[in-house]
């Protein structure tokens, strides 16, 4: 276990040394291979890096695609030309493709493939070359199927460690969790890794026997899962496998497939890892930067944004949540900042060991969930969504429930009321059966998004950050100008109301149609 160290509180007096970690320094010359790329947060890395250390070298981007054309399509397409890269599209003006092109490396693979999907030559170069893998990968939602969600984020893990023990100049092997793989864990969560086996019922369950508490045998729950599986996707055998994922985390002690398997793929790194650093980087609910490279840019619908968007569409009046629980989110650029700090840090010391980042804010500056739930509705009051035609949408504040058959049968009446009063403003039958499918479906979308997030609406964790508060110390002044994490300055009234929400609107919602469709349990 890695020793504890109390942070020491600055008092607003300057904590960054003169020589700092050494950041730009370390990034100068550096070959990088990413995985999950095309992902949000991953994205938010690359452009950081580009465009604060251009001296980095190749960065080579891990793409699934059937041959090289179709990597290099998607390469230009979700990173180049995608607009979070705007800025340095204007850095760089007319030679901007030409850096992108120097410096990004499109790879064909996939982490749920041996030698995780790279061809050979290529995979000998990158093992030559590479200084630093970023493993950024991962099946996040909640309520995937047991056998699928193993693949990606357990034995996924696997293969890129696999992979990394081959690379010849490897300084570090960085990987991406989520602060949620504490599971069930109450109070306040210390940053500390896993031992392969550990299992949380026994931590949280003090009436069970260590032998009455289930052993985690992640080589068991592989077997289990792929025995049990098929190829097939028909929906019997689909709903079998995501029941047996959320049956065999609760056994252990985590609340769903998603943050069980993340866990057993720290597990797995932590016992293959030998002499190569690691730096395993746990955010809680990522969401919209914050300011760089530009304020409120995000891409999908992240954890709380259907909730929101269905409010402010006038699809939900309320939700089932605790509202004095606290949600913890994070800022994109924050977590990405944090992680090139980190990586700094322990790549260029070649300290072995498990370094666990939880890039958090519930101790040191905790959002709760009602005071959420003013802003919205201040937000939505203000600057009203339309109906298709031109009409404002009018809220309510937010009714919380704490009580799942009270909230769907709210949520029922809601839809016949709201069901009626568009009926009555057509004549046409056609246009009122369509109306009523849609009003049922948004009943049933919002029963179930109650039930995947309900362990997170109730959540009763602390997530402790101790280690990156010292990470920040570490940092000279300049290095935290360039790549300031410090959850504890965030304004949640102007980052909810002023950047988060418009950048939802209008990089998400995009003008389009009342019907949102979430991108579930998008929690990294």
């Amino acid at each position: 276990m890695m020793s504890f160290v109390p942070y020491k509180e600055t008092n607003g007096t300057k904590v960054g040394s003169t020589r700092g970690i050494g950041i730009a320094g370390f990034l100068e010359g550096k070959q990088l291979l990413v995985t999950g790329a095309t992902g949000f947060l991953a994205k938010v890395l690359v452009e950081k890096i580009l465009r604060i250390a251009p001296g980095v070298g190749k960065i080579y981007v891990l793409i699934k695609a059937d041959d090289k054309e179709a990597a290099a399509k998607r390469l230009e397409f979700e990173i180049i030309n995608a607009e979070l890269f705007r800025c340095l599209r204007e850095i760089h003006g007319k030679e901007y493709h030409e850096f992108m092109s120097s410096k990004l490396v499109p790879v064909i693979g996939n982490i749920r493939e041996a030698n995780v999907g790279i061809e050979t030559e290529l995979a000998d170069e990158i093992s030559k070359e590479v200084d630093v893998i970023i493993n950024s990968a991962a099946n996040t939602a909640f309520d995937e199927r047991y056998d699928v969600a193993l693949d990606t984020n357990t034995i996924g893990p696997f293969r890129l460690m696999s992979f990394a023990r081959r690379c010849e100049k490897l300084k570090l092997f960085l990987h991406v969790s989520t602060a949620y793989v504490n599971g069930q864990r109450q109070g306040r969560i210390l940053e500390k890794p896993f031992g392969m086996g550990d299992t949380i019922k026994r931590e949280t369950s003090p009436e069970f026997s260590a032998n009455a508490t289930p052993i985690l045998d992640i080589e068991s729950e592989i077997r289990l899962a792929f025995s049990s599986a098929k190829t097939s996707w028909d929906a019997p055998l689909v709903q079998k496998m995501k029941d047996l994922g959320l049956e065999r985390a609760k056994i252990h002690g985590w609340q769903d497939s998603y943050v069980f398997t993340k866990a057993m793929g720290e597990m797995v790194i932590n016992c293959m890892r030998g002499d190569i650093p690691v730096v395993a980087i746990r955010p809680s609910i990522v969401e919209s930067t914050y300011s760089e490279p530009f304020p409120g840019w995000m891409e999908g619908n992240r954890m709380m944004d259907p909730v929101v968007l269905l409010y402010g569409k006038g699809q939900l009046t309320g939700f089932l949540a605790d509202p004095n629980a606290v949600l913890d989110v994070v800022p994109a650029d924050m977590v990405v900042s944090a992680m090139v700090a980190a990586m700094a840090k322990h790549g260029s010391r070649s300290n072995p060991g498990m370094h666990i980042y939880q890039i958090t804010s519930s101790v040191v500056n905790p959002l709760v969930i009602q005071d959420l739930a003013k802003l919205i509705f201040q937000h939505f009051s203000a600057f009203p969504c339309m109906d298709a035609k031109g009409r404002p949408i009018a809220v309510s504040p937010i009714k919380f429930f704490d009580d799942a058959n009270e909230f769907s049968a709210c949520v029922s009446t809601d839809a016949v009321r709201r069901n009626e009063r568009l009926a009555a403003a057509v004549s046409n039958e056609k246009i009122s059966r369509s109306l009523k499918s849609f009003c049922s479906r948004s009943v049933e979308q919002a029963k179930h998004l109650a039930k995947i997030y309900e362990p997170y609406t109730f959540y009763g964790g602390r997530f402790d950050n101790t280690n990156t508060r010292e990470l920040m110390v570490e940092m000279s002044e300049e290095e935290r100008r360039s790549f300031g994490f410090d959850v504890g300055s965030i304004d949640w009234e102007h980052y909810i109301s002023d950047v988060h929400v418009p950048g939802l609107r209008r990089h998400v919602m995009k003008g389009r149609g009342r019907s949102i469709e979430p991108q579930l349990g998008a929690i990294p």
